[in-house]
């Protein structure tokens, strides 16, 4: 399990690499075509030398496509060839945990030792499409009791006070192995918990799982979260000593004038999400010539600082300036734009100025 967590390093890059995706479809883009570019970014980045790519879940929000991780990541991987794929992640609230267990199971025995499982609690959405997908039952959350119990049906060991029968199992799983009289071939994916506040943090180091800071979201909370993460941190089966992945909001272009802007349009849709209206990622064009509130303008300002954007070799100035601050075992990174072309390349160059292969499935 250890040598599914460590991530590895390629060209000049002192610390792993690794890509979050939200599949953004932006003003004037259909699902089908931001789903056709986040594969051929997939693609790219198992060519390149980045260790995962993760594919966040979202739900109600026109600028993003990922309402159902596992079924983009089941489409990935008949695509690429070595990277690690995963969820960043499944909000456990929204689902039942045996489904979770199930779906993830089924991945693996698909791509045995290239699947991760990052659990967030966190809905994804707004509370009324949260409420949909959880059937109104938002007062009875208890996120505690459901990643023990998604746990349970991922390793089969429920104790005999479990909430259900033993009858009751996750296929593909241990279970299925020793009902069929095989040795056991199943091992669960590794469990990262997510998060963007000290609550993960804790959590993840009492259980003694990795942990990923969404920095790109509140970077505000990103030293102590590592700190508390650090210093609770407790060994386990999983893991014996803590293991950090932070991800960072990024915007990199040939111009860093259009890298502004792209970032520009992306910090809109986040401002409109904020003031309780539809995520719709503008073109830079819509987003420069709005006419905004100082309110707005203000939201605009906070979460088009959380973006680094310029040059690649300005952006990863810049992600090197938090690494000398945080000392992350992993860096994650999101391009967050308008255009599918603009976050391909965007990639590319990030790439290029850590210096990585442009092929190393040839090596």
């Amino acid at each position: 399990m250890k040598s599914q967590i460590i991530g590895q390093c390629y060209g000049a890059a002192t610390t792993p690499l690794s890509i979050l995706d939200f599949v953004m479809a932006g003003k004037g883009y259909s699902a089908h075509q931001a789903l056709a570019a986040s594969i051929e970014l997939a693609k790219l980045v198992d060519r390149r030398g980045f260790n995962r790519y993760w594919v966040a879940e979202h739900h109600s929000l026109p600028g993003v496509t990922t309402s159902s991780p596992a079924l983009m990541l089941a489409r990935l991987i008949g695509e690429t060839q070595r990277i690690r794929l995963g969820a960043g992640g499944m909000m456990l609230p929204n689902f039942p945990p045996l489904v979770v267990a199930e779906q993830f199971g089924l991945l693996t025995a698909l791509a045995p030792e290239r699947i991760d499982l990052g659990i967030g609690r966190a809905p994804g959405t707004d509370m009324e499409t949260a409420a949909a997908l959880r059937r109104g039952q938002l007062s009875k959350e208890d996120f505690p009791s459901q990643f023990k119990e998604l746990l349970c049906f991922l390793d089969d060991s429920f104790s005999k006070k479990a909430p259900y029968s033993e009858n009751v199992y996750a296929i593909p799983g241990p279970r299925q192995d020793q009902e069929n009289g095989i040795a056991r071939s199943f091992e669960h994916p590794p469990i990262w918990l997510l998060g963007s506040s000290n609550y993960s943090a804790r959590l993840a180091a009492e259980r003694g799982f990795p942990f990923a800071f969404a920095a790109h979201l509140a970077d505000e909370n990103l030293e102590m979260a590592v700190e508390v993460y650090r210093e609770k941190f407790r060994p386990s089966k999983a893991l014996a000593q803590p293991y950090v992945i932070a991800s960072f909001g990024v915007m990199a272009a040939d111009d860093p004038i259009g890298a502004k802007r792209q970032a520009w349009s992306y910090a809109h849709a986040m401002m409109r999400m904020v003031t309780r209206r539809s995520f719709v990622v503008p073109t830079p064009d819509e987003a420069e010539q709005y006419d905004y509130t100082s309110t707005e303008l203000r939201l605009m300002h906070m979460w088009d600082r959380k973006i680094m954007k310029g040059t690649g070799e300005q952006v990863i100035e810049q992600l090197n300036q938090w690494q000398q601050r945080i000392h992350a075992d992993e860096l994650m990174v999101i391009n967050l734009g308008h255009t599918p072309e603009a976050i391909y390349r965007s990639t590319e160059l990030i790439a290029d100025a850590y210096g990585l292969p442009s092929n190393v499935l040839d090596e």
